[in-house]
């Protein structure tokens, strides 16, 4: 692992050990900016893995360029690992949505910048703004450069794997589904996952996105009405997965649960079950 990454035009990327799910191991913290700086993603809770991401934050200095704010995209442990402790660590500001705010614990009284839909960001250069994002969680923030049409995207996709959308923490499917094509319809060259390596080809991936999670759906829908015929009843979610993900290993069931129960309370309030 190469660490930092020097990506073009003013960004980096810092890749930090964390305790997220497989395939990953990693969370991808980027550094934008080439004086005023934003960092994104204060992941890691290992304390080696915290020595190293602040070794490379304070090595901006060195450089001429200034840390002036960490950017979280949202309250999930293996992004919000270190938020209050980098913060208090760098004396910068926490930049956060409201929604992520009201689920992350406490700070340790850093200072808080709540961002709405389209607030910049700090950063000297780029022109990047903060996207409201929801579906994967309430408060999920993008930072978006239009100059530069590049998306930092932290868990709208990851690179080698789909995106679980939990239900019971706030995930919401047709939200998901929603901003995933807003994110398409941007039309980004470039776009910056916090799992895996960054995504050059960004349209065809937003693409396969929506395209997997309307075929599961399709699958979820027939499950359904198979299940109901044979039962005379409505078929519980324990009684559908079998079924609507049969092609995904036993071993990920648990997580293709939570998206199972999301894509069911979405095709609920539409009428569709």
């Amino acid at each position: 692992m190469i660490r930092p990454r020097a990506l073009g035009g003013g960004i980096e990327l810092f890749a930090v050990r964390t305790p997220t799910l497989p395939p990953a191991t990693t969370t991808n913290s980027y550094a934008l900016g080439r004086r005023d700086v934003v960092l994104v993603e204060p992941a890691t809770p290992f304390d080696d893995e915290r020595a190293a991401w602040l070794g490379w934050a304070r090595s901006f200095a060195g450089e001429g360029r200034r840390v002036r704010a960490i950017l979280l995209t949202h309250h999930h442990s293996d992004h919000a690992g270190a938020a209050g402790v980098f913060a208090r660590a760098l004396d910068v500001p926490l930049l956060l949505h409201p929604q992520t705010r009201s689920r992350v614990g406490d700070l340790g009284g850093v200072e808080l910048g709540l961002l709405e839909e389209g607030a910049a960001l700090p950063v000297d250069d780029g022109g990047f703004v903060a996207l409201h994002t929801p579906g994967h969680a309430p408060g999920h923030l993008c930072a978006w450069s239009a100059a530069a049409r590049v998306l930092v995207a932290g868990d709208m996709v990851a690179n080698g794997s789909t995106i679980v959308v939990p239900p019971d923490d706030g995930g919401d499917m047709a939200d998901y589904l929603a901003e995933l094509r807003r994110l398409r319809a941007l039309e980004p060259a470039l776009l910056l996952p916090a799992h895996g390596e960054p995504i050059d080809a960004p349209a065809a991936v937003l693409d396969h996105y929506v395209a997997h999670r309307e075929a599961r759906e399709a699958k979820i829908t027939a499950a359904f009405e198979q299940r109901a015929r044979a039962l005379g009843r409505r078929p519980t979610p324990e009684e559908l997965l079998p079924l609507a993900y049969d092609d995904t290993p036993m071993r990920l069931w648990p997580l293709a649960r939570q998206s199972l129960d999301a894509h069911l309370r979405k095709l609920e309030r539409e009428g569709r079950l």
